[in-house]
């Protein structure tokens, strides 16, 4: 984070830049000192430190941090050595002259030390502290987690996240912002005093959260501003002696926020700010902004609570998202029955994908969609006329990535020749389903057309170049301009449904084609290509038995020439065990009842390879069998998955050791909470573990297995803090 206009120096064409971490000032609530050396030799101190610690900045320099007395520099010496950059450690300590103090210790680049010490009494007159007994906090979190577990969709939790936030630390307002893919901001849930005007549903530009500060949010959770227009304490001397450079304040929780951020709160009457960050896979998902409109404050078990609350949350979105990934993959199997289905009996698939639109649309929030297939056009919903949409498929078949899904939330924009589209198609999402043909299954979405009704006079401008002018009111003008002409943009998680139900079309498409082998055999030579180039791995039998056809893909998998795969007594053979493998092969052709389950499969070269064995039979018109298409899945990533449950299963039960009750004396009701974060976790592993449409589920087990160690690690300081010295 290098480069760019200096702290309190940018403008409003600049902030995306500006150099936020590098502030060289704290709120005055606080002060913070940056030791250097064993011997904690103080080399920067806030101006503020004589009014907070009773010794003048000038003579604390370069002094060690024992002149100052008490248990400080003994507390600071304990926690040096486990201390991480991006970690501050809590601690509790008292001065020389008795004054005693809450305090956060990191390591800072360079190997320095920064203290950052709040009072623990005689507060700064008008602000508001707030502080819970442990147990009345154990309570509020208990409650918290239980409601954020039962929620089953994003809006359900969002309101259970302000709800819970308010009666928690009582800011008059608690929002939940979430991101979409290109960074602008929407208010999605919102609890408030019920005299303000509600921002429920505003939208806000990118530009409202500059880059930097997305990446601090990611690093620095938790960001307490306690009183907007206290004045800010410079730290003497700017640049770190000795280093040449100046502090980089990253972590501090006492940094002072940009000038600009400040005015945009005044602006919109706001005190006091709460921001807490909601990450996953390690990507900014969205916000918990809390607003107060007096001066307010948090004690550190709370604000700890609160990002506790935060990790747990995250969970949540996680198993939220990926079992809405679970539920398409279900809709998809649904839909590859009835097309395979609609082959046999009415010989063409494709009516039936568009038979219930609803299906094909809800999933990705869609107006319209298309399909291409051979030359011809089908459509549903909201869509083009027929030539702008061949137009847009030679538009999109030129550009397509490697990967075969393209994706644009403003097709007028991206190309102007196809600008007559905006109306039903301003944005499109294609997959292409054929290695060799322009074959596309393509999701539209009208241009988002949005009117925000606002408080106050709607003639007031709202456009201008002057930071004073900064408020919400000019935030959705702006972000109003930006997407003009564009759809609501794609979420990463539905184009991963669009490639999953593209990727399923493909197979049903492979499927289909195979019905026709066995249906038409004077279309063979057509079949067979279409068949043996699919990535999908294909064996065909039919009625006889014998093994009409075993592809590429099939080959590759088993590591086999083709002409050891020759008979059904080959396949068999290959596959373990092989004698359940031929019973199986003999009930299918005679009962006609479809099968899906595991085997293993023998390697050509020596060694087993797991696989999903998915096999369809086929029947004819009279109700006779024509033969079974077997399809063969490598399961390598399955059982890495499971694997990884497993050991998430095993962390949750070791975290036992870490629970409160190994202090001795804690609350039954901290067992409970404890109880209930592992709840939380347990209940998320097995929704994600469920959501087999995602290409990876053992990484988000291991980020999920993480999160709940670092809520436990939360949640313990919380319970030590409180019981402090």
């Amino acid at each position: 984070m290098t480069g760019g206009p200096a702290f309190g120096q940018a403008d409003l064409t600049n902030c995306e830049r500006e150099l936020i971490h590098l502030a060289g000032q704290i709120q005055p609530h606080g002060a913070l000192l940056t030791l250097d050396g064993p011997a904690a030799r103080i080399v920067q101190a806030s101006a503020n430190a004589a009014a907070l610690l009773g010794v003048a900045p000038e003579r604390l320099l370069d002094r060690p941090l024992a002149q100052l007395g008490g248990d400080l520099a003994a507390r600071v010496a304990a926690l040096a050595p486990q201390l991480t950059a991006d970690d501050p450690q809590p601690l509790r300590c008292q001065c020389g002259d008795g004054r005693r103090f809450d305090g956060l210790l990191h390591r800072a680049p360079g190997g320095l030390l920064v203290l950052e010490l709040e009072p623990a009494d005689g507060l700064p007159a008008g602000v508001a502290v707030v502080d819970l007994e442990t147990a009345e906090l154990t309570d509020h979190l208990g409650r918290a987690v239980q409601r954020f577990s039962g929620s089953a969709t994003i809006g359900t939790l969002a309101d259970a996240v302000v709800r819970s936030l308010r009666d928690l630390t009582g800011y008059d307002r608690v929002m939940v912002y979430k991101f979409d893919p290109d960074g602008h901001g929407k208010i999605i849930a919102e609890a408030r005093d019920p005299r303000l005007d509600t921002l429920l549903g505003h939208h806000y530009p990118a530009t409202d959260i500059p880059q930097r500060a997305r990446e601090l949010y990611l690093r620095n959770r938790v960001r307490v501003l306690v009183d907007v227009n206290a004045e800010a304490a410079a730290l003497l001397p700017r640049v770190v002696p000795g280093h040449g450079s100046e502090l980089d304040m990253s972590m501090c929780h006492l940094r002072s926020m940009s000038p600009l951020h400040l005015q945009y709160l005044r602006n919109m009457g706001v005190t006091a700010t709460l921001v807490v960050s909601l990450v996953r896979e390690g990507q900014l998902w969205g916000l918990i902004a809390c607003h107060h409109y007096s001066p307010r404050n948090l004690r550190y078990p709370l604000r700890a609570a609160t990002d506790l609350l935060a990790e747990v949350i995250s969970t949540r979105v996680a198993a939220i998202e990926n079992y809405a990934h679970a539920q398409v993959a279900i809709q998809v199997r649904r839909l590859e029955q009835r097309l395979i289905e609609a082959t046999s009996t009415e010989g063409d698939w494709r009516l039936a994908l568009f038979r219930n639109p609803r299906t094909l649309l809800q999933p990705l929030e869609a107006t319209g969609a298309a399909l291409f297939y051979e030359g011809e056009v089908l459509s549903t919903g909201e869509a083009p006329s027929t030539p702008q949409l061949r137009a847009l498929m030679q538009w999109i078949d030129g550009q397509v990535p490697a990967d075969g899904l393209f994706s644009c939330s403003s097709v007028g924009m991206a190309h102007p020749e196809l600008a007559a589209l905006t109306p039903t198609a301003s944005g499109v999402v294609a997959v292409k389903l054929s290695a060799d043909r322009p074959d596309y299954l393509m999701w539209f979405r009208t241009e988002q057309l949005l009117s925000v009704t606002w408080a106050g006079d709607p003639a007031k401008s709202v456009v201008g170049t002057d930071p004073s002018e900064l408020s919400p009111r000019r935030s959705f003008a702006a972000w109003s301009e930006i997407v003009r002409g564009t759809a609501t943009p794609w979420t990463g998680g539905e184009l991963a449904l669009a490639r999953a139900i593209g990727l399923a079309l493909v197979d049903i498409i492979v499927q289909v084609n195979a019905v026709r082998l066995l249906i038409a055999e004077h279309q063979l030579a057509q079949v067979r290509a279409t068949v043996a180039g699919s990535k999908e791995a294909v064996a065909v039998i039919a009625h006889g038995p014998r093994l009409l056809f075993a592809n590429e893909a099939l080959l590759g998998l088993a590591r086999l020439p083709r002409e050891r795969l020759t008979d059904i007594d080959a396949l068999a053979s290959r596959l373990r065990p092989s004698e359940n493998a031929r019973r199986l092969f003999a009930g299918l052709l005679s009962d006609g009842q479809s099968w899906r389950g595991e085997m293993a499969l023998g390697l050509g070269s020596g060694g087993e390879l797991p696989v999903g064995v998915r096999a369809e039979v086929v029947p004819a018109r009279d109700g006779s069998i024509l033969g079974v298409i077997l399809m063969f899945e490598d399961l390598t990533e399955t059982r890495r998955a499971a694997q990884a449950r497993a050991h998430l299963e095993a962390s949750l039960t070791a975290a036992g050791p870490g629970r409160p009750e190994a202090r001795g004396g804690a609350p039954r009701e901290a067992d409970a909470l404890f109880g209930a974060i592992l709840a939380n976790a347990s209940l998320a592993a097995m929704d994600i573990a469920d959501g087999h449409a995602v290409p990876s589920v053992a990484p988000l087990l291991e980020e999920l297995e993480a999160s709940t160690r670092r809520a436990a690690a939360l949640y313990a300081r919380i319970c030590a803090a409180a019981d402090g010295p």
